[in-house]
């Protein structure tokens, strides 16, 4: 593979000053040019079933002809040919005459190597491409990064590789694939940080770190981390607490990738975030179902007391998709279960389901479950059940009402006149029905 690259750009080297050669050529140099494009053409290169000391052979045959043609005279008539047969031959002083021909001293090398010493071992390149660059630069010059990154692969120094590509490159991109891509040929000996890490792993976290702060590659960071056995994880939890969460979506994706690696402490505190965002927002429905997902009893327990206090404002529910589907979740704290109980006791009463509908209220009444300030909304509930024309609460019923109402611990009372005159009307009812359900029970037992 070597010889092959080496031929490619030799060659390309070779037509370049071939062509500007040939220019000064006059029709009297026509024989010389005969024998030098018989030599072009013969040049040796390795087949791929030769061995390679029968590379050898024919490539010293090749070039022992070639220097007894110029020893001979053959191409003294013309300059131009003879300075041909001399890089075909590897003279360096032929080859730096041309040096304008040639962009840099890799260039020089392949060529220099080409000619000279085709079959040059690996472990050689070093000090050839060290004497090539002193050689082709002149004195002035000082080798560019990469002319010391090229020395350093051509030494096999593969950590030497990676600092240099490390100081002259803007990010850790180039040098955090190369020590992936080594890594997995094994050809890459990765020794341990002082951190616990290695290499390649340290590579890979820092080009991970430097993509997590960009506004929308970060999600491609994730996967880097989880490329990273020993730390990757660390890193994600630290980093993914960091990420503005700007809006709702934003958010979802960061919960998902939490979720995923089962996260889960990430994933209370984006939760726990967003409902307090949503929250200052006055978006109640959205702050409620953040905090059923963070598993936030507290938090939940302050929403469902917002959603009751805007209830006895307002008169009605708002989010009433969120509340009807509360499920399981309403088990997360009392005063959440009693928000989509007394949601249920609404939604009963509406389809005229009124005896179900009395059991559930005088259920949440007696069960203590609601937050002392709703409990006379709650009994003040029970006044158009009172008035049906059919008796909906018996006796015994009643009588739990009544002492729900005259229980100073379960129901606050107020200096407000009209909440005074709703409790008289409601004592008022309650007599009434009293009356009616003994009646009613006395009637039956008869």
């Amino acid at each position: 593979r070597l010889c092959v690259s080496m031929r490619c750009v030799s060659m390309l080297c070779v037509w370049r000053l071939c062509v500007w050669l040939l220019s000064w050529l006059s029709p009297c140099d026509l024989s010389p040019l005969s024998f030098c494009a018989r030599f072009t053409s013969d040049f040796a290169f390795p087949g791929f079933d030769e061995t390679l000391t029968e590379f050898e052979l024919k490539w010293q045959h090749w070039h022992g002809e070639c220097f007894n043609h110029l020893q001979c005279g053959t191409f003294s008539s013309s300059q131009h040919m003879e300075s041909i047969c001399k890089i075909l031959l590897g003279d360096e002083d032929a080859l730096l005459e041309k040096r304008d021909l040639m962009t840099t001293w890799y260039h020089y090398l392949v060529s220099h190597l080409l000619f000279t010493h085709p079959t040059v071992k690996p472990t050689e390149l070093h000090s050839y491409a060290q004497s090539s660059l002193n050689t082709f630069l002149a004195a002035a010059s000082s080798p560019e990064p990469l002319d010391n990154i090229l020395l350093a692969a051509l030494e096999f120094d593969i950590h030497q590789v990676i600092k240099e590509f490390s100081i002259v490159s803007s990010n850790w991109w180039f040098v955090a694939h190369l020590s992936d891509l080594l890594d997995r040929c094994e050809l890459f000996s990765s020794h341990n940080m002082d951190f616990g890490s290695n290499m390649r792993e340290f590579l890979l976290l820092e080009y991970a770190s430097g993509l997590f702060s960009h506004h929308s590659l970060w999600q491609l960071a994730v996967d880097y981390f989880d490329h990273c056995p020993k730390l990757g994880r660390a890193y994600l939890e630290l980093h993914i607490e960091r990420i503005p969460l700007t809006t709702e979506k934003k958010a979802l994706k960061v919960l998902r990738i939490c979720e995923q690696r089962q996260m889960s402490d990430q994933v209370r505190s984006i939760c726990k975030i967003m409902a307090m965002k949503t929250l200052r927002h006055g978006r109640l429905g959205s702050a409620l179902s953040w905090s059923i997902r963070a598993k936030d009893a507290a938090f939940a327990t302050l929403i469902s007391d917002r959603f009751l206090k805007d209830y006895c404002e307002r008169g009605k529910f708002s989010d009433l998709d969120l509340i009807d589907n509360l499920g399981p979740a309403m088990l997360l704290s009392d005063h959440l279960m009693f928000l989509g109980k007394y949601r249920e006791f609404h939604r009963l009463y509406s389809e005229q389901q009124f005896i179900d509908a009395a059991n559930l209220l005088l259920s949440l009444m007696t069960a203590s479950i609601a937050p002392c300030y709703f409990r006379l909304t709650l009994l003040l509930d029970a006044l158009p059940l009172l008035e049906q024309k059919e008796v909906i609460f018996s006796t015994m019923q009643t009588y739990a009402l009544m002492k729900c109402l005259e229980d100073p611990k379960r129901v606050r009372r107020s200096d407000s006149s009209i909440e005074n005159t709703k409790v008289e009307m409601l004592r008022l009812a309650l007599a009434r029905n009293l009356a009616r359900s003994i009646m009613k029970e006395g009637t039956l037992r008869s």
